[in-house]
């Protein structure tokens, strides 16, 4: 296979995973060892991040109404604003992940530690959407309800920090998969299915936006660091990252539609599979 077409297919696996809660990672692993390619070449791992970038990217643009909304909001206190929690959520976040960045770059390797993840993942966010889908039907004026926030704008501190506590795991676990950490964690302290998704959207332009950039500054700039492109590599690249913007931007619409109907129940089984298969493979 030659390498433009390498590179649609990478970009496409992209787009279609890194929102969805089934893990981008894990599926880029799969896909290397199905095609045979060593993601761990100084190009195709630099690749890797870039094709991510461009699905990060994708968010501004689909929220860019939300954004200016959260932006300019002057409502409340300045740490109940949406922007506020999304900053709170990353920092708590942030700093374990860079200290444990040695402990992910070895689980990074390990088919079975993302199989595992995947399969245990599922279990949980199937556990918590089937309990949470009782009160998701009967709406927030229903007596008894477990779901307390329908919305960003009516969140607190206390579920922002919670929820990126919960995304830790997804940094030391590939295969946990970020969004699922995040959805099921604010699920779990009172969000709806809606909420918890969007704040894990936006939660994960910092993120995303860190991790990357670290990264590609490391690939491109750190000690030892002899990776030069021509225009090959440079179209290689560009195809990857468009067509992983162009595909991620498409399943966030479609998962924003779906998840208000549906709910999370279908992505469980799909990684409870997965999960299986992968450990079954990596035995």
């Amino acid at each position: 296979m030659n390498d433009y077409l390498v590179s649609v297919v990478l970009g496409v696996v992209e787009g279609l995973t890194e929102f969805l809660p089934i893990s981008s990672t894990a599926h880029l692993r799969i896909t290397e060892a199905l095609l045979r390619l060593s993601l761990d070449q100084p190009y195709w791992k630099m690749y890797t991040i870039v094709i991510q970038l461009g699905a990060i990217l994708c968010l501004p643009f689909y929220f860019r109404a939300r954004l200016s909304t959260f932006l300019t909001r002057r409502e409340g206190p300045w740490m109940a604003q949406p922007a506020a929690l999304v900053m709170a959520a990353f920092v708590v976040t942030a700093l374990p992940a860079f200290l444990l960045s040695k402990v992910i770059g070895k689980h990074l390797e390990s088919l079975f530690i993302m199989g595992s993840a995947l399969l245990l993942g599922g279990v949980v966010m199937g556990m918590v959407d089937v309990w949470k889908s009782r009160w998701e039907k009967a709406g927030p004026e229903a007596p008894g309800t477990t779901i307390r926030t329908w919305s960003m704008e009516t969140m607190t501190l206390p579920q922002a920090v919670w929820i990126g506590a919960c995304q830790i795991l997804s940094a030391v676990f590939p295969g946990t998969s970020r969004s699922m950490s995040t959805i099921a964690g604010g699920q779990i302290v009172g969000l709806s299915r809606a909420a918890a998704l969007e704040f894990s959207f936006f939660l994960s332009i910092p993120t995303m936006v860190a991790a990357t950039g670290y990264e590609l500054l490391k690939a491109l700039l750190g000690k030892g660091a002899t990776l030069t492109l021509g225009l090959h590599g440079w179209l290689v690249l560009s195809i990857g990252f468009l067509v992983s913007f162009a595909v991620a931007y498409g399943s966030v619409a479609a998962l924003m539609a779906w998840v208000r109907k549906h709910g999370f129940l279908p992505f469980s089984v799909y990684r409870i599979l997965v999960g299986a298969a992968v450990l079954v493979w990596a035995a």
